[in-house]
C-alpha cells in the first residue's frame, strides 16, 4: 500500500475510534424558560433552554397528550437553543434528543387558555339536524293522520325544522319509514332523522337496519338504548364499529338514553359515546316521569352528561300534561346551557297548549342553571368511572379498568394530578377531567371486543338504581 494510502487509513480507524467518545456524552438540560408567547402553548411560542453539550441537529421534545412530539428548534450555542412549542403540548417532560444522545428530561409548565364559555343557543350550532327544535314520532299514522303535508304544515306552524321518525325496533325494520316520505319532508324543507329502539342482542342487525334509514336520506340517526342494553359493553361495541364502518366517521349519530347517568352503573355510556362513537348525547329529560321540577331534571342530567365531552341536545317532554311554564323553562335552561338544540317527545302525545308552548319565541336564557360535573372519589363505582379509568390508562397511568374507583384509582388519580400540575386529592372534579379528557380513552379490554367475547368491566354487573323515565316506544 502506497505511503499516502497508509496514512489516510490510519486517519480513518482514529475518526471511528473516536465517534463512541461523541456519543457517549449526551447533552444536558439546565433549565427552560419562556422566550415568546410560550404560556398558551400555542403553535408559534417558543421556549429558551439553556444546558450543555447542545449540538447541530438537535430537537426539543415536548409532551403532547400521551406522547412526545418535537417542536422546530434552532442551537444558538451549545449551551443554549430555542425551540417552538407544539400544538397541544401540555405540562409535562422535555428533553433534547441530537446525535449525541438523548438529555435528562426536565418538567416545563405551560399554562393554556382559559375556554370559553358556552355560547347561547341562537349561535352554538352544530351544522347539523340535531339543531333548532325537534319533534319525535312514534307512529306516523298517529301523528296528523300520517299525511306529509299535514305533517310539514303544523311543523312550520310551531316553528318545528327536525322531525324524528321510528325506522326500526330490535332486529325488524319498520315500514312506515320509506324514502318516499323522508324525500316529502325533505323537499318542503324538515329535516328528518331516524331513531331506533335497540336492545343488543343482535348488535350487528341494529346496525345495519340504522345504516338503513340512512341510505334512505335520513340527516342523522338517534339510538333509543334503554334497560335492554345494561351490561353488554361487547354488544354496544359491536354496535357501534359495524355502524360506523357502514355510514362513515362523520354521519352525525346521537344516544338518545336515560338521562340520570349515576342511576345505571351498567349501560356503556363510555361505549355509546365513546371514541367512533354517537357525536350527540340526547339525553331523555322527562322531568314528570322523574318526580322532580325541570330546573332539578335539567341540571342533574347536565351534570352527570358532561365528563362525555359530547353536544348535549335533550329530548324535552311534551306529554302528561306538561305546562307552557315547564316547556319554557326546559327550553330556556338548555339555551344556557349552550345546547344547539332541543327536541320532544312526541308528536302524538303533545297536547294544543304544549305545541303551542314548543313553538313560542324564546327572549331570555333562565338564571338557574348549574355549575360544575359529576366529581368522582373513592367508592364510586359504575360507567362514568370507566370512563375515568380508561382515560387515566390513556394518560398511561397503570390502572385498571373495572368501574370501581377504589385505593389503585386514587392513587392514579393522584399521580396524574401531580403530573399535569394539579393538586393531588385523589377525586376527580371538573378540572381533572378537562385534563384527562385530552386523552383518547383506552378500553376496557385488549381486543376482546372485536372478537365477539362476550366481555365488559366488572361494573357491568351492577343493578339499576332506579329508572326514572317510563318507556317509550
Amino acid at each position: 500500500m502506497p505511503k499516502r494510502a497508509m496514512v489516510a487509513a490510519a486517519a480513518a480507524a482514529v475518526a471511528v475510534a473516536a465517534a463512541p467518545a461523541i456519543a457517549a456524552s449526551p447533552p444536558h438540560i439546565h433549565s427552560a424558560r419562556c422566550w415568546q408567547h410560550c404560556r398558551t402553548a400555542a403553535p408559534g411560542g417558543k421556549v429558551l433552554v439553556t444546558g450543555r453539550g447542545f449540538r447541530a441537529g438537535a430537537h426539543v421534545y415536548f409532551t403532547v397528550g400521551h406522547r412526545f412530539a418535537s417542536g422546530s428548534t434552532r442551537v444558538l450555542s451549545s449551551r443554549s437553543l430555542r425551540a417552538r412549542v407544539p400544538a397541544g403540548a401540555v405540562t409535562g417532560p422535555i428533553y433534547v434528543r441530537e446525535p449525541g444522545g438523548r438529555s435528562n428530561a426536565i418538567t416545563l409548565k405551560l399554562l393554556r387558555p382559559k375556554p370559553r364559555p358556552p355560547q347561547p343557543a341562537s349561535q352554538a350550532t352544530s351544522g347539523t339536524a340535531f339543531d333548532g327544535n325537534g319533534m319525535w314520532i312514534w307512529y306516523v299514522a298517529d301523528s296528523s293522520g300520517g299525511s306529509p303535508s299535514a305533517i310539514v304544515g303544523k311543523a312550520r306552524a310551531h316553528a318545528i325544522s327536525t322531525v324524528f321518525i321510528k325506522s326500526s325496533d330490535g332486529s325488524s325494520w319498520w315500514s312506515q319509514f320509506t324514502p318516499a316520505l323522508v324525500s316529502q319532508l325533505k323537499a318542503a324543507g324538515l329535516h328528518v332523522c331516524a331513531w331506533q329502539f335497540v336492545y343488543g342482542s343482535y348488535p350487528a342487525t341494529e346496525a345495519q337496519l340504522g345504516a338503513q334509514a340512512a341510505s334512505y336520506g335520513a340527516d342523522c340517526l338517534a339510538i333509543d338504548a334503554e334497560q335492554q342494553y345494561e351490561g353488554r359493553y361487547s354488544a354496544a361495541q359491536r354496535y357501534i364499529d359495524a355502524l360506523r364502518a357502514a355510514v362513515g366517521p362523520q354521519y352525525p349519530v346521537g344516544l338518545a338514553s336515560f338521562p340520570y347517568v349515576d342511576y345505571h352503573p351498567s349501560l356503556p355510556y363510555s361505549v355509546f359515546l365513546g371514541p367512533n362513537g354517537a357525536q350527540f348525547d340526547v339525553p331523555q329529560i322527562y322531568w314528570r316521569d322523574i318526580g322532580v321540577s325541570v330546573t332539578t331534571a335539567v341540571n342533574h342530567t347536565y351534570k352527570v352528561n358532561a365528563p362525555y365531552g359530547r353536544t348535549i341536545a335533550p329530548l324535552g317532554q311534551a306529554y302528561n300534561g306538561t305546562t307552557a311554564s315547564e316547556i319554557r323553562q326546559f327550553r330556556s335552561l338548555a339555551q344556557s346551557y349552550g345546547s344547539p338544540g332541543v327536541s320532544w317527545w312526541d308528536w302524538q302525545s303533545a297536547s294544543g297548549s304544549e305545541w303551542q308552548a314548543i313553538g313560542q319565541p324564546l327572549t331570555q336564557a333562565s338564571a338557574a342553571r348549574a355549575s360544575g360535573v359529576a366529581t368522582l372519589a373513592r367508592g364510586a363505582k359504575g360507567d362514568l368511572v370507566v370512563w375515568a379509568q380508561e382515560h387515566l390508562r390513556g394518560a398511561r397511568q397503570n390502572v385498571k379498568v373495572s368501574g370501581f374507583f377504589d385505593a389503585a384509582t386514587q392513587q392514579a388519580v393522584e399521580r396524574f394530578q401531580r403530573a399535569a400540575s394539579l393538586r393531588a386529592t385523589g377525586r376527580i372534579d371538573a378540572a381533572t377531567w378537562r385534563a384527562l379528557l385530552r386523552y383518547r380513552p383506552t378500553g376496557w379490554t385488549s381486543g376482546a371486543h372485536a372478537a365477539g367475547a362476550n366481555s365488559a368491566p366488572p361494573s357491568a354487573t351492577l343493578p339499576a338504581k332506579r329508572y326514572e323515565i317510563s318507556r317509550h316506544g
